[in-house]
């Protein structure tokens, strides 16, 4: 028995439920309560990647995914190494493709997660960079890793606070190569109350001193960037709803 090719039409709704779950604020209440309330397990901490933990939801790992698999990006570059998780999961990704590699800045690569990275079977495509992300040093660095031509993601997960956030933002937006996601991490930030916001952290910070804040004044600054609001509908008990932009093609 043969059957329709439904493709194009499985991807039309899909798409138009994310828009609609992106524009039902009760249930974006709930996934915020819901991520609240597992936080007391440190719920964001609980996952590895390839064996490496990650420091990431679930949703977020997923939504990451779609969008190296849908720009296939050269280069992705990650501020923010802690543990390693991230690079070794794009990096993954990356071979998967085919093709590609990953840049991680931190300001701190501890020698134990730095020995976890190197000796990770994913560490081939995987170039470290020691020093704060805003340094124009370390910018020199980042950019001398990327080959002329190459398109350019970039992931934003270090310091939290509204002016680093905001400082990465205008230093690395214009890496960022046409048709490319920029990511915003930990942008949830910006909808929790004092009373929610996590507190089990060596750094607190609340609502308006957080990536949203920086963000929302990135976006008044810049209009070459614009929300994938359909990625960003479905971003419900994650991290980094509101987070994705894509670089205007």
């Amino acid at each position: 028995m043969s059957h329709p090719d439904d493709r194009a039409k499985f991807k039309a709704e899909s798409d138009e439920y994310a828009l609609q779950m992106g524009r039902d604020n009760a249930l974006f209440e709930m996934s915020k309560n819901l991520v609240v309330a597992a936080d007391k397990y440190k719920y964001s901490y609980l996952w590895t990647w390839l064996g490496v933990p990650i420091i990431q939801m679930p949703a977020d790992i997923v939504a990451m995914q779609e969008v190296v698999w849908r720009s296939k990006p050269d280069v992705i570059v990650e501020t923010g190494v802690a543990r390693g998780g991230s690079l070794i999961f794009f990096a993954s990704l990356l071979k998967l493709i085919g093709n590609g590699t990953v840049v991680g800045v931190d300001i701190d690569i501890r020698a134990h997660n730095r020995d976890t990275i190197v000796s990770h079977p994913m560490a081939e495509r995987i170039s470290l960079v020691e020093g704060s992300s805003v340094a124009d040093n370390t910018l020199e660095r980042v950019r001398s890793m990327i080959p002329e031509g190459a398109s350019v993601m970039v992931v934003l997960d270090s310091d939290h606070s509204r002016d680093h956030v905001l400082a990465e933002l205008r230093a690395y937006a214009p890496l960022v190569t046409r048709g490319q996601y920029l990511i915003v991490a930990d942008t949830i930030l910006g909808f929790l109350s004092r009373s929610e916001t996590p507190t089990a952290r060596s750094k607190i910070w609340h609502q308006g001193d957080e990536p949203l804040a920086a963000l929302r004044q990135f976006m008044a600054e810049s209009d070459d960037f614009e929300l994938d609001h359909e990625m960003n509908g479905k971003l419900i008990m994650a991290s980094s709803p509101n987070g994705y932009l894509r670089k205007r093609a």
